[in-house]
């Protein structure tokens, strides 16, 4: 199991200015905390790439478990955060739950498909929900579409390297879009004379390539992007900060590999975050 090194001395943090912490197992929840700092300017946030254990998609779920809950423990005793945000659907679908029951006194937000908005937006009636394989198999998002798109049709595409090309793209690598269109393709579905009209992004790495999509898509679709939603319930669960000038610290990046490369290192630096 990897470890949280301690980066920072937590005792720095006074309860009103505790952090939030924005985690993900990789990159692709810098969209998340791009919306949030937008909502929320005065807060300090931790961001956490889990960049050991990436991808998810490989590991054995159980396994998976008890590492996320583990790299919590670490984080909570370290940090105190005020709140969490698990910025990664994966991760939200399988042990969202076991961290509220594992760490009662820290609020918890999760990150899941986006699957109630797009039922009530598709003019179509067609939804197709672009996310990881894990996210796909998982029980979770199956209850979701019962719950919320009954009413329409939903297809669910699990994309197995489309999060690796991501991350690829943000690092300013150059990708193959062929290998981008192979992925997205079986979102888009004609069916009696209708189209797909809406994409759910149920991966917060994929907001990155979302130009892409948009050149390379065999029509216009409405790619559904949770980001800002997500943003505005973590400021929903917040206390009010009365005094905007409260001490402020710099926001930090902790990756578990303690070992971000020099790409990485500078996209932080362009975010704001210090390593």
């Amino acid at each position: 199991m990897h470890t949280i090194e301690h980066y920072t001395d937590s005792r720095l943090f006074s309860q009103l200015d505790a952090p939030v912490i924005v985690f993900d197992s990789g990159i692709g929840g810098l969209t998340v905390l791009r919306e949030a700092r937008v909502l929320m300017p005065d807060r300090h946030f931790i961001y956490v790439a889990d960049d050991a254990g990436f991808p998810y998609g490989s590991w054995e779920e159980a396994a998976l478990r008890e590492h996320i809950i583990g790299l919590f423990a670490g984080l909570i005793g370290r940090f105190h955060p005020q709140l969490c945000v698990i910025a990664c659907n994966t991760a939200s679908t399988l042990v969202l739950d076991d961290l509220r029951q594992a760490f009662p006194d820290t609020p918890f937000v999760g990150t899941v498909p986006a699957i109630k908005p797009a039922a009530e937006r598709t003019r179509s009636g067609l939804v197709s929900v672009l996310a990881t394989p894990g996210t796909v198999k998982r029980a979770y998002t199956r209850d979701l579409i019962q719950s919320f798109a009954t009413q329409c049709h939903v297809r669910l595409v699990g994309a197995e390297r489309l999060a690796t090309l991501a991350e690829a793209h943000i690092r300013g690598e150059k990708i193959d879009e062929e290998q981008v269109l192979e992925q997205i393709m079986p979102c888009f579905i004609e069916q009696d004379g209708r189209r797909t009209d809406i994409v759910v992004l149920a991966c917060t790495h994929y907001p990155f390539l979302v130009n892409v999509f948009r050149r390379l898509a065999p029509w216009p679709v409405d790619w559904l992007d949770p980001a800002e939603a997500i943003a505005r319930r973590m400021l929903s669960l917040l206390p009010e900060n009365k005094d905007k000038t409260l001490h402020y610290h710099a926001d930090l990046a902790v990756f578990t590999s303690a070992k971000p490369d020099y790409a990485i290192r500078r996209l932080l630096q362009g975010f704001g975050l210090h390593i």
